[in-house]
């Protein structure tokens, strides 16, 4: 078993910003302060865990940012990967304008109108992709390429022979 985790002996300085912190409108801050002082005061993980309501290892990652980063560590950092890679590259996003320039019903569906995600379907299946990606990859990639997206629209028609001569009357 690993012996439990204790935060290093606190400067002054520290311990008045960790005091500081404890009125805090940020809960993330006020979490942090509340686990470090409770730390220094030589309570054990479990024991910081239940007194301020969360986990075990949030304890011990809050320990361990302290140690690495000091004072820092009492802000949230963001949540953002650091590195992300397209779904879709040039060539995929050039074979997947192809694709939407042929009917839906090419594919073997009931529809004559492209959905986002009616062409993230197809384009899974068609290869372009590894996985089922949403329709907002389908859009983020058309965007790359300069295409806009917009929602299709049904018109409402009749069969009446005299329905464009009467409509053109009524809208002037």
């Amino acid at each position: 078993m690993k012996p439990p985790t204790f935060v290093r002996p606190l400067t002054d300085d520290e311990r008045l910003a960790l005091k500081a912190g404890l009125r805090s409108p940020e809960a993330f801050t006020l979490r942090r302060c509340q686990v470090l002082l409770k730390s220094a005061d030589g309570l054990k993980p479990k024991a910081i865990a239940a007194a301020v309501g969360c986990c075990v290892q949030s304890v011990r990652n809050a320990v361990r940012a302290f140690e690495a980063e000091g004072l820092a560590c009492l802000g949230e950092k963001s949540s953002r990967p650091k590195a992300t890679r397209d779904t879709l590259d040039d060539a995929g996003r050039r074979r997947l304008r192809d694709l939407l320039h042929r009917s839906p019903r090419d594919f073997g569906k009931p529809t004559s109108l492209w959905t986002l995600d009616l062409a993230a379907e197809v384009a899974h299946a068609e290869g372009l992709t590894d996985r089922t990606v949403s329709g907002e990859t389908i859009r983020q990639a058309l965007k790359r390429l300069g295409v806009g997206w917009k929602r299709a629209k049904t018109w409402i028609t009749s069969p009446d022979p005299a329905y464009v001569r009467k409509k053109g009357r009524a809208t002037g």
